[in-house]
């Protein structure tokens, strides 16, 4: 059985940071890519960051340069930092992994969300 566990939300004011950890746990074979996601109210959920085993990133546009994906595949945890946080970044934020839970085996898990609340 695979879970992943999301730490870190909260609410901040407008200008702050906080920092997300998601730790993949269980037993597995390989985690390989992983990444943010967030959904805000009445809206679809949307892809944040992603990064693969071998530390490649990929962040979209309207939080590069404020946002940064990191990975410690020793933990099978990743982490993201998020500085200069707006409004508009109040979300549930989701994590996901894709793992092999054998060798021959891989599907995507998720995380149970972790609520990040900017006030302005």
């Amino acid at each position: 059985q695979v879970s992943l566990v999301e730490s870190g939300g909260g609410l901040v004011e407008a200008g702050g940071s906080l920092r997300l950890s998601c730790a993949v746990s269980g037993s597995f074979f390989r985690v390989n890519d992983m990444g943010w996601y967030r959904q805000a109210p009445r809206k679809e959920r949307e892809l944040v960051a992603t990064i693969t085993s071998g530390g490649v990133t990929n962040i979209v546009d309207s939080v590069k340069g404020r946002f940064t994906i990191s990975r410690d595949n020793a933990k099978n945890t990743i982490y993201l930092q998020m500085n200069t946080l707006k409004p508009e970044d109040t979300a549930v934020y989701y994590c996901n992994a894709r793992v092999h839970y054998n060798p021959y085996s891989v599907r995507d898990y998720w995380g149970q969300g972790t609520q990040v609340t900017v006030s302005s």
